[in-house]
């Protein structure tokens, strides 16, 4: 049986690389015939930054030659050195998480959807520490089920593309919208205080937050002066 070529190994063998990693300019009108898979539609999806490509070469676009935005031209620039993340989870860790029910829908089961998946908190994947075996922690992980992490996959895809985080009222019964920061997606912050980062630890905070702001309520209500006192 003949092997499917990946979209890869098609553009490699158009562009020929040499031993330093460097190609000549290969343009879009030559994703003809055989190398007609490489046509571009409304993206870039074999040479975005987490493709094989991209984690191996230094690729470089340009969209100067013909009019509107669409890209021309691909070449690549060298070896691309720079750490990137690996999703290997240590195996004792995999171990204890898939043991658990999901965090979101409670379930622990064998059908598809119901089955269990290690899910990296982090849904961007930017923290190297995660990406080491020797460093990484049981708590940078949650067990979500299938279904579950299907869909915050998406979710977390869009936050990537628009910086958004996501609203947890979107789930009738939330009371806060995020447990820290606000639906502005920051490098400082990251994905902290995001629902889909950690459902238990939002609804612990949010416990937390209600009970003080309960008991804010009703010392104001029987001891007015309390408000006076504490300014």
């Amino acid at each position: 049986m003949i092997m499917q070529q990946s979209k890869t190994d098609l553009f490699l063998e158009l562009a020929r690389p040499d031993k330093d990693g460097k190609s000549r300019w290969v343009w879009t009108e030559e994703f003809v015939g055989k190398y007609s898979g490489l046509k571009l539609g409304n993206g870039f999806s074999w040479g975005r930054q987490s493709s094989p490509l991209c984690k191996k070469y230094i690729v470089e676009v340009r969209r100067d030659k013909t009019s509107g935005n669409g890209i021309d031209g691909i070449r690549l620039c060298g070896f691309n050195t720079t750490p990137t993340f690996n999703q290997f989870i240590r195996a004792d860790i995999r171990d204890a998480i898939t043991r658990k029910k999901c965090v979101m829908l409670g379930v622990n089961g064998t059908s598809e959807n119901t089955v269990i998946e290690v899910d990296h908190k982090d849904g961007r994947k930017s923290d190297l520490r995660v990406s080491d075996a020797r460093t990484q922690r049981i708590d940078d992980f949650q067990p979500l089920c299938k279904a579950a992490n299907d869909i915050k996959r998406q979710i977390c895809r869009r936050c990537k593309i628009n910086d958004r985080r996501w609203d947890a009222k979107n789930i009738a019964g939330n009371p806060y919208s995020f447990y820290k920061g606000d639906e502005h997606y920051s490098e400082e912050l990251g994905c902290i205080g995001c629902y889909q980062y950690d459902p238990v630890e939002y609804r612990i905070q949010c416990s937390l937050r209600l009970s003080r702001e309960t008991a804010d309520f009703i010392l104001h209500k029987i001891y007015p002066e309390y408000e006076e006192r504490h300014k």
